[in-house]
């Protein structure tokens, strides 16, 4: 494994249209409208300024994905059930491959390189690192090939993607950093107890964007 460094790289989880209330999405997040786009748009240009690789995931769904209550008959959304003995939630079909709702939202000139999630159809996959059957998404590779050790990590949504990505990325071996009001939730309760458990599990969490204490983490 290539050694990690104190470089610093950062991680924009699902920053796409469906997950916004700008654009309407079949999944919107609660907070995710125009002023919310925009102040994550100036702090990714301002990390990257200040020299900061920046890698995107998206999810990336085939329409068929066993996360959508379409792919189950007789469910509907928010449904709950059991798929290989794990608790699934099913979504409205959201981030469709190729399709206007996966667009991401941010200038795509911020990103040095993107990852798919989600790409198998018979396999949730939250982290920006691996879906739920263990299929790498090239994350890891990217980051240790541009010597990173430390990832400042933000995006949609705090209680899923976000969560994942930062818990794998600990688990990887490297430093991470939350930006807090970066991030938005699905639900408040499980926003909460994501931040805890992240924080349990020694990912920095900072209110604000600050390259000084990014730096000093």
């Amino acid at each position: 494994m290539a050694k990690l460094t104190s470089r610093s790289g950062v991680i924009v989880v699902d920053f796409q249209a469906d997950f916004t209330q700008f654009k309407n999405g079949s999944l919107a997040v609660e907070g995710t409208d125009e002023v919310f786009i925009k102040r994550v748009e100036e702090n990714t240009r301002k990390l990257k300024e200040a020299g900061f690789p920046i890698f995107g995931t998206l999810d990336w769904h085939p329409s068929n994905h066993i996360s959508f209550f379409t792919s189950h008959a007789g469910k509907k959304a928010f449904d709950v059930i059991k798929v290989r003995g794990k608790d699934q939630v099913l979504w409205p079909p959201h981030c469709v491959q190729n399709t206007p709702g996966a667009e991401v939202l941010l200038d795509k000139n911020l990103f040095k390189a993107f990852v798919k999630t989600a790409t198998d159809p018979q396999f949730e996959g939250y982290s920006g690192f691996q879906d739920d059957g263990g299929k790498k998404t090239g994350l890891d590779d990217l980051l240790k090939k541009d010597k990173i050790g430390k990832v400042v990590v933000y995006g949609i949504a705090t209680d899923y993607c976000v969560r994942a990505t930062a818990l794998d990325a600990v688990a990887s071996g490297y430093r991470v950093i939350l930006i807090k009001n970066l991030c938005r939730g699905v639900n408040p309760d499980t926003s909460q107890r994501a931040l805890e458990e992240m924080k349990a599990k020694g990912v920095v969490i900072l209110e604000d964007l600050d390259l000084n204490k990014i730096k000093a983490s």
